[in-house]
């Protein structure tokens, strides 16, 4: 009897202390994100691959684009900080920063930058801070520059996982126009705050297919300009999963297309201090037009009170909830267990 053992790839990512001619090996770590996607994108033995990130600043210079169709549920593409949130020894300043400074390419309104862009179904991304973008969003009165930390195109695509990770940006000086953006099905945002963004996150296009199992949960939106969540009419609402997510100090907190009936149910959630609680929207420059909210179910969700944020950089909870804000027991934010 013969035993076939799958030898799961690792690669570890340092952008002080790696050379992209070294191994990848803990010790002999790779300088950037890119040289360690090529090497995935090259190893056709059947397994999973996991790329570690150091803290540290890791500046993207050109987007950043898995195409190795080899994995499985099981056997996935695992993008993640070499130390995550729920770790003993974890810190805020631990998380690697992804910063995206990619020359921009002409998009629909404009252009755009995009960051890290898994064409590939069973994708984790994890543990990591992604930033705004260093261009300034505004061209014309009808163009704007636009940040995608996170872009997935294929509309067949499946099983994206974002979990874990912080999005912050900044409208004048560090826009971060959407944090992820996926064509396809399965997104699953979980446990991820949003600080400060235009849109934390867009379930965009598919092929026409069934398929769904969308998810928001555990989440924290703050201090967003245009939407909390944006649906389009390919977003399947009977199998769209949202619950424990607060939505505070935003614009709008659900965004749909025009011309969008697809009915949602949201559950265990804080919608507090927001200008709008829905609303249409399309293009990069179309304003968030007030609707009403009878497309949402909306069950034990609250809608007053104040979400207060924690900003102590020494703190474990920085730019998550502070200790006594409401919402407290919805557990939203980058901690999965009891801190």
């Amino acid at each position: 009897m013969s035993v076939l053992f799958v030898q799961a790839e690792q690669l570890y990512v340092n952008p002080y202390t790696g050379n992209d001619t070294n191994s990848g090996i803990k010790t002999r770590p790779l300088k950037t994100i890119i040289e360690a996607a090529k090497r995935v994108n090259l190893n056709k033995e059947q397994g999973a691959s996991t790329i570690f990130l150091s803290a540290g600043v890791h500046l993207l210079t050109q987007t950043v684009v898995f195409t190795n169709d080899k994995y499985t549920l099981k056997n996935r593409l695992v993008i993640r900080a070499d130390v995550m949130p729920d770790d003993a020894d974890w810190t805020p300043q631990k998380m690697p920063v992804v910063v995206t400074a990619v020359p921009l390419v002409p998009g629909i309104g404009g252009e755009e930058a995009k960051g890290i862009q898994p064409e590939v179904s069973h994708v984790t991304i994890e543990g990591i801070r992604f930033s705004g973008s260093p261009d300034y969003s505004y061209i014309d009165g009808n163009n704007l520059r636009r940040s995608y930390p996170i872009w997935r195109d294929g509309k067949k695509l499946d099983d994206l996982l974002v979990t874990q990770c912080l999005f912050a940006g900044d409208v004048d000086v560090l826009p971060l126009h959407v944090g992820v953006i996926a064509n396809g099905y399965g997104l699953v945002v979980d446990h991820c705050v949003f600080f400060n963004c235009k849109n934390p996150v867009v379930f965009w296009q598919t092929d026409g297919g069934t398929g769904g199992h969308n998810a928001m949960r555990y989440s924290l939106v703050y201090g967003c300009y245009f939407s909390g969540v944006w649906t389009t009419q390919s977003t399947n609402g009977e199998d769209f999963d949202f619950h424990n997510n607060i939505i505070a100090n935003s614009s709008t907190v659900w965004i749909r297309e025009k011309g969008s009936t697809r009915r949602y149910k949201a559950s265990d959630c804080i919608f507090a201090g927001n200008t709008n609680l829905a609303g249409y929207g399309s293009g990069p420059l179309s304003g968030n037009d007030a609707t009403s909210t009878d497309f949402l179910e909306m069950k034990n969700v609250q809608t007053t009170g104040t979400v207060k944020i924690e900003k102590d950089q020494s703190k474990r909870n920085y730019l998550q909830l502070a200790e006594g804000s409401i919402g407290w027991n919805i557990k939203a934010g980058l901690f999965k267990k009891n801190q």
